[in-house]
Parts: structure tokens; C-alpha cells; sequence
């Protein structure tokens, strides 16, 4: 196993971002003197500083402990998805997409499946979490602040947060589709 280096690690995501040490300063509010150090692994940063180094960086602050991936943990193959039901209706089935390694960034993709004539709930969904959908099969219906659409094979929605919905399939075939939940940061 190689030594890890948290420096090392904000050094080379500092550097993708294009910030030269000064402006990267700026936008942690740190001094250019304890980052220099911290790059080069000759001080510990506090945990305040990691979240501002991981703020201005814009990447979770998991990420600057991330020394070697297991790409095992990237893949979730087909049959070791979680299935999800929804309570109120059976007629629903959604499958998560991402590993579990993945959902610790927050970013979820799963499938839904509309059976004929069905819908999740009666209900409307809220959430925090913005929500881009993609039809792969179907005309299923997607109620947006209460004004229905109808959506074919291959249309895509994005859902913005907070936003009142709801997927419809008022038709006489199935309909399935892919959607990606996106944490607000």
C-alpha cells in the first residue's frame, strides 16, 4: 500500500481547477503560507480548514481521503440491484443504478417501471434534491406544479428542487424510464 497524502491530493485538485496558490487563498480565506504547507504535507489541517479547502475546491470533503479506489466498488451489477416499491402502489418498481460507493457523493440513478394505467401515488413528490428523467420506453405523463405533459421514447425532463411532481402512465403500455437524483449543495 502507498503512503497516502491528503496534500497531495488538494495540491492536485487546486491545480485542475486552474487556481494558482494566491487565488486559492482568496477562496478558502486561508493563508497562502498554511496551504503551501498543508500541500506539502508539513502541517495537519484542522477539520475548518479541510471544509474550506473542499468548498472552494467544490467537491465533497470525503473526496480529499480518497487515496486508492477499489474499482470493484464502482460497478453494481444487474442482479445485486435494490429493488424499491412504493408502499402505495405495487404497480411501481424503481431500481437503483448506483453502486453504494457512489451514493456517498449524494447522486442517485435509478430505473422506474409504469405499468399500464398506473401511477406512483396519488400524491405529488417534493424533494430537496433536483431530478433529471429520461423516457426510455412509453407516453407517460409527468405532472409539473400541477400542469400535466405528456412525454415520449427518448424526451427528458429535469425536475428542479422542491418543484411538486408526479409521473403518470395513462396509457395501455408499460412505460420505464432512468433518472439521476442530484444533491444540492
Amino acid at each position: 500500500m502507498t503512503d497516502y497524502s491528503v496534500g497531495k491530493t488538494i495540491h492536485e485538485h487546486r491545480k485542475s481547477k486552474g487556481y494558482n496558490i494566491r487565488e486559492f487563498s482568496k477562496l478558502t480565506g486561508l493563508s497562502t503560507s498554511l496551504l503551501s504547507q498543508i500541500e506539502r504535507d508539513l502541517a495537519n489541517p484542522s477539520l475548518n480548514a479541510l471544509k474550506a479547502i473542499a468548498n472552494a475546491l467544490n467537491i465533497p470533503l470525503f473526496t480529499l481521503f480518497i487515496n486508492e479506489i477499489d474499482h470493484s466498488l464502482l460497478i453494481l451489477r444487474k442482479e445485486d440491484r435494490k429493488r424499491v416499491y412504493r408502499s402505495d402502489n405495487v404497480h411501481v418498481v424503481s431500481e437503483t443504478l448506483t453502486s453504494d460507493y457512489m451514493k456517498s457523493s449524494g447522486v442517485e440513478m435509478l430505473t422506474m417501471k409504469l405499468e399500464a394505467n398506473s401511477q406512483p401515488s396519488e400524491e405529488h413528490w417534493m424533494h430537496a434534491q433536483e431530478e433529471i428523467a429520461l423516457v426510455l420506453k412509453g407516453n407517460p405523463t409527468i405532472v409539473l406544479d400541477d400542469i400535466p405533459y405528456k412525454l415520449s421514447e427518448g424526451d427528458s425532463v429535469r425536475i428542479l428542487p422542491n418543484m411538486k411532481h408526479k409521473f403518470i402512465n395513462d396509457t395501455d403500455t408499460a412505460a420505464e424510464m432512468i433518472y439521476v437524483l442530484i444533491p444540492i449543495v
